[in-house]
C-alpha cells in the first residue's frame, strides 16, 4: 500500500542531502520507490514535491526548536542553551564522511531564495515564527536577567537565528562537535556580556 507520507520523508531526505538542483527525478524514483509518472500523479512535479518537502522540514524542526524555547520553568539563557545543544546534537548525529547535514532551510535559502518566490515564501513564513520565538525568550531574558547584553530583543533575535544557520554552514563544511560547542559558547557569552 503506497504510504504518501512516507514518501513525502524519502524526498525530503534526498533534497537535504542533493539540494533541488542537483537531486534529478530518478534520485526521487529510487529515494521513494515509486515509478515517474506516480510522482508526477502524487506529487504533480518536481518543484510541487520539494515545495512539500521543504514546508514539512520547516514545520518540523520549528516545532522541535519552540518545544525548547517555550518550555516553562527554565531561565532564557538556559533556553537558548538548550536550543544550541539541540542543534549541535543533531549536527554531529547526522555526520556522514566527517560532515554534518547541516539546514534543508539554510540550503534552500542559499541555493533557491533569491529566484524561486514560493521557496522564499515559505523560508520567510518560518524565520518570521523564528524570530518571533526568539524574542520572546530575549525579552524574557530581560526580565529573568539571564540575558544582559543591551542590544533589543530582536536584534539579540537575529544574532541566534544568524549563529544557528552558520552553525549548521560550519557542520556541512566539517566543523566537529567541539568547534560547534564553541560557537554556541561564544554566542551565549555575547548574550550574557
Amino acid at each position: 500500500m503506497f504510504d504518501e507520507e512516507r514518501a513525502l520523508d524519502s524526498a525530503l531526505r534526498t533534497f537535504w542531502e542533493k539540494g533541488y538542483e542537483a537531486t534529478s527525478t530518478q534520485d526521487l524514483c529510487e529515494a521513494t520507490g515509486l515509478g515517474r509518472s506516480s510522482i508526477y500523479n502524487t506529487f504533480k512535479s518536481k518543484h510541487d514535491l520539494f515545495e512539500r518537502a521543504l514546508a514539512r522540514y520547516l514545520d518540523t524542526m520549528a516545532a522541535a526548536h519552540l518545544a525548547v524555547l517555550e518550555e516553562p520553568g527554565r531561565s532564557a539563557a538556559d533556553k537558548l542553551r538548550a536550543l544550541f545543544a539541540l542543534v549541535v546534537d543533531g549536527e554531529t548525529e547526522g555526520r556522514r564522511d566527517g560532515h554534518g547535514p547541516g539546514c534543508l532551510g539554510v540550503n534552500t535559502t542559499v541555493e533557491l531564495a533569491a529566484r524561486d518566490p514560493r521557496a522564499a515564501r515559505l523560508l520567510e513564513r518560518d524565520t518570521t515564527r523564528r524570530l518571533a520565538a526568539l524574542s520572546a525568550v530575549c525579552e524574557q531574558g530581560r526580565r529573568d536577567g539571564s540575558i544582559t547584553s543591551r542590544r533589543e530583543a530582536a536584534a539579540l533575535a537575529r544574532f541566534v537565528n544568524a549563529v544557528i544557520g552558520g552553525m549548521r554552514v560550519a557542520s556541512r563544511g566539517g566543523a566537529d562537535r567541539a568547534a560547534l560547542e564553541a560557537i554556541a559558547a561564544t554566542a551565549l557569552d555575547a548574550l550574557t556580556d
